[in-house]
């Protein structure tokens, strides 16, 4: 499965942006994870075919909305409400099989990856 992304863009704090990503076929698991200059990767959220399980960063929760239109094989990040510290090049990834939600937020849980999409909050 291949992924693009897209929707980055340079906002001041307290902005919102809406991150997309469509996959080339149908996958199980949709997430996003992002990487801060100097720093590790990290989870940001993901969720399963149906929603059935969704989970969040603590750092993102209440701010970020993950979703996903089916019909085009496309995953949604609303991120509201950004902080500078959101700053980060934000990758999707995808698992085309179900997996038990403890392991939604693990990178090597993913079987492809996006080319991320850099996000830039001043403020």
């Amino acid at each position: 499965v291949q992924l693009q992304a897209s929707g980055g863009g340079l906002v001041q704090a307290g902005a919102s942006l809406r991150l997309s990503c469509i996959a080339s076929g149908r996958t199980d698991i949709m997430g996003w994870f992002r990487q801060a200059p100097g720093k590790d990767r990290e989870f940001v959220a993901a969720n399963s075919w149906g929603g059935g399980n969704t989970r969040y960063a603590d750092s993102v929760k209440g701010r970020f909305t993950i979703s996903r239109d089916y019909a085009k094989n496309t995953v949604y990040l609303q991120m509201n409400s950004l902080k500078p510290e959101d700053t980060a090049i934000y990758y999707c990834a995808t698992r085309t099989r179900r997996i038990i939600v403890q392991y939604l937020g693990v990178a090597d849980s993913y079987d492809s990856w996006g080319q991320g999409t850099k996000v830039t909050v001043s403020s």
